[in-house]
């Protein structure tokens, strides 16, 4: 068999450089079958089938062989034989050659290749055996690839022959017939002033709009598939129907309320969702009341002799909920009913693409819809590490019942939700320890933004413990101790309280996803495309059960794009657009970031300048005793463009504002510069940076010529 393989690997390395060698490819040029456009005609009407044998024989050898000059000659088809004989020649060789390719791929390659990287393919040909026909034939109607390295790839997957040939046949077949019509007419120039001919330009029209075409049928094609074993109601009690009411559920039922449209709105638990009631709200007023704490501890940096506070953490957390009280009438049934949205509180189910089953106190109903917009939310990731169970723990959901301030807090995990709660609770007065897996906490910032909150936490007494993975928790002695393993060895940790902060996980199950067949990806995200459209067209997600971002702000501004296409899509669809994402972690020093950082653009090779303003500069920072941080931003080089802005320090989240305007509406540095911002505020940092970048790029040569200009008008 390898001698076999190697026969025909020779037979096909000798062909292909005889063809090059021999410079064969001038014969498959356009200027050489118009030279010889007479001699052909003559010789087709006195031998028409020996002239289409031996046109058919050579096609397929090009494309067997995979060489260049397929495209000219569908367009030589149609000039020789017109478009009905044209088409059906070029039909029938263009796919006998791509299976000819297909077979020798497969031949010489498959083999080695899957059994080098059979485990890393193990999705793509599970993908290719169930689907394997449709995939072809999208890539057929729509070539996004040359056809040659279609028919090549596909002999290294599972796909069988007969199915790769008559897909093949299929899905060239239209755009053989618009090629072909093409060459028909370029035979009839007499001159090249025939090149504005009507009949031409319509025929290379076509070619333009064959993708569009092909895409809106691959997509009717799709659809078709997919609904397939759905019975589809003849009416519909409802235009939308959104399952989950935290921020992407809300804004995606307001939209569709605010146009008029019939709308029902499930949630299972509380309206407001994890922003309200167990996220932003009650995390942003724990750390007020923590950062006044810190601040009255710092009283003397004020001036102020003495200060003390006494307080106790359940009268903080009764704060919180006061606080969460006061925020809900905004996300509110009552409000939404007013606004025109259909509120319930139940169970939903999703029993088909046009039906919901909702389970409630009063029994179950079904509601028909025209199109459903997914917004179940995500929930906190508890690892399954050993042990955990056994010493109980809290998350960012369930700790908001704790009463009483733990002595010895253990937070597991080093992102955005456990820096906030690990310098919450110290500041309390527990002793925290924070347990990171990676390198760094805030490991998504760059480094010197991660050490600044470190060196902050590690100021406030806390010890920050990364590079340790958590590998068992234990009970010894009626004492919590947490194993983790650093560099080889074994840490162990004694506490009194476990808050889990690892992560959240998309909520995807429970409510119908399985039955449908709606996939996840591997991040364990609903699946959608760039309009948010699961495989289903008329069911989107949003918000943090889409991905990729789970942050409320995102979340908003995805269901704007999810509501508006599954209400208008049939007329425009519109991509959810996430080039300028901003994002906020409320530690103190603040760090707010939009756009690219330093890590990031390094990572995917992206060329950058560096300016940095440091905040310990800045007159009312140095007031205001917080005269610490930074502005970092990335512009294009030699540009005063800005790629992405990291600002560290007191209200960062508010200052990053001006450089979320200025990615979002293509403002530059120099902008920024010549605008009047007033003193003494911390905005002013922000201008500073842009000062920082103008002196970078002064022009040195210009100010030699204006030195010697002041000095020659001085005399």
């Amino acid at each position: 068999m390898k001698k076999n393989r190697l026969v025909l690997l020779a037979v096909i390395v000798a062909l292909v450089a005889a063809f090059f060698t021999l410079d064969l490819g001038r014969y498959l040029t356009l200027e050489f079958f118009k030279s010889q456009q007479a001699v052909v005609a003559g010789y087709l009407e006195a031998y028409p089938f020996r002239t289409a044998a031996v046109f058919f024989v050579i096609y397929v050898a090009v494309t067997g062989l995979s060489l260049p000059g397929a495209a000219l000659m569908t367009l030589v088809a149609g000039a020789i034989f017109g478009l009905l004989w044209g088409a059906v020649i070029v039909s029938f060789a263009s796919s006998i050659g791509a299976t000819l390719a297909f077979l020798a791929s497969r031949f010489l390659f498959r083999d080695a290749i899957q059994g080098r990287f059979g485990a890393n393919l193990k999705a793509v040909n599970s993908g290719i055996e169930r689907d394997g026909a449709f995939y072809l034939f999208a890539l057929r109607l729509v070539p996004a690839f040359p056809f040659f390295v279609i028919n090549l790839v596909m002999g290294l997957t599972p796909i069988r022959t007969w199915t790769f040939y008559w897909v093949s046949q299929v899905g060239m077949f239209a755009g053989t017939i618009v090629f072909v019509n093409a060459g028909a007419r370029i035979a009839e120039l007499e001159s090249l002033s025939g090149i504005l001919s009507p009949a031409l330009l319509i025929s290379f029209a076509l070619l333009g709009i064959f993708p569009l075409i092909a895409k809106w049928v691959l997509n009717a094609i799709k659809a078709r598939k997919v609904y397939a074993k759905w019975p589809r109601p003849k009416r519909f009690d409802r235009n939308l129907v959104v399952i989950g009411a935290g921020a992407a559920g809300l804004v995606s039922a307001y939209i569709a309320a605010a146009v008029k449209a019939r709308v029902t709105l499930i949630e299972k638990h509380r309206m407001g969702g994890d922003c309200l009631n167990t996220g932003c709200v009650p995390s942003k007023a724990l750390i007020k009341s923590a950062r006044l704490i810190s601040q009255i501890g710092r009283a003397r940096e004020y001036g102020i002799r003495s200060a003390t506070a006494e307080f106790d953490f359940a009268d903080v957390m009764e704060r919180v909920q006061r606080v969460i009280r006061t925020v809900e009438p905004h996300d509110s049934m009552e409000r939404y009913t007013e606004l025109g949205v259909e509120c319930i509180q139940g169970e939903a189910k999703i029993t088909s693409p046009w039906s919901v089953e909702v389970k409630t106190r009063d029994g179950t109903r079904t509601l028909t819809t025209r199109a459903i917009v997914i917004a179940a939310g995500a929930s906190p990731l508890v690892p399954p590490i050993p042990g955990i169970a056994e010493v109980g723990y809290v998350t960012s959901d369930t700790m908001w019942e704790m009463r009483e301030l733990p002595r010895r807090l253990v937070v597991l995990g080093g992102g955005p939700i456990g820096s906030e709660l690990t310098q919450c609770f110290a500041r309390f007065g527990s002793q925290v320890t924070q347990v990171e897996m990676l390198p760094r906490i805030l490991a998504r910032e760059d480094p010197e933004v991660s050490e600044m909150v470190a060196e902050r936490f590690r100021r406030e007494g806390i010890r920050v413990l990364t590079s340790h993975r958590a590998r068992e928790f234990r009970v010894e002695n009626g004492e919590k101790i947490l194993i983790s393993e650093h560099d080889g060895r074994e840490v162990r940790v004694a506490f009194d309280q476990l808050l889990c902060a690892a992560g959240r996980v998309a909520g995807v199950r429970g409510y119908g996803l399985e039955e449908l067949g709606i996939p996840v990806t591997p991040a364990r995200t609903v699946e959608t495309n760039d309009y948010l459209q699961t495989i289903y067209p008329n069911i989107y997600a949003c918000g943090d059960v889409a991905g990729p971002y789970q942050f409320t702000h995102t979340a908003s501004h995805q269901a704007w794009y999810a509501a508006v296409n599954a209400l208008f899509g049939r007329f425009r669809k519109f991509k959810a657009d996430y080039s300028v994402i901003p994002w906020a972690t409320f530690t103190d020093p603040e760090v707010a970031r939009v756009g690219l950082n330093e890590t990031e653009a390094k990572e995917r090779g992206v060329p950058y300048e560096v300016t940095t303003y440091g905040i310990d500069d800045l007159d009312r920072a140095i007031a205001d005793g917080e005269a610490h941080g930074m502005v970092k931003v990335l512009t294009a080089p030699g540009t005063d463009k800005v790629l992405g802005a990291t600002i560290v320090g007191e209200h960062a989240g508010d200052l990053i504002i001006e450089y979320i305007g200025a990615m979002r509406h293509g403002i530059g540095l120099n902008k920024i510069l010549r605008t009047i911002h007033i003193y003494p505020t911390l905005v002013e940092a922000n201008k500073y940076a842009a000062g920082e970048w103008k002196r970078a790029h002064a022009p040195k040569k210009l100010l030699e010529w204006v030195e010697r200009y002041h000095a020659w008008m001085r005399g």
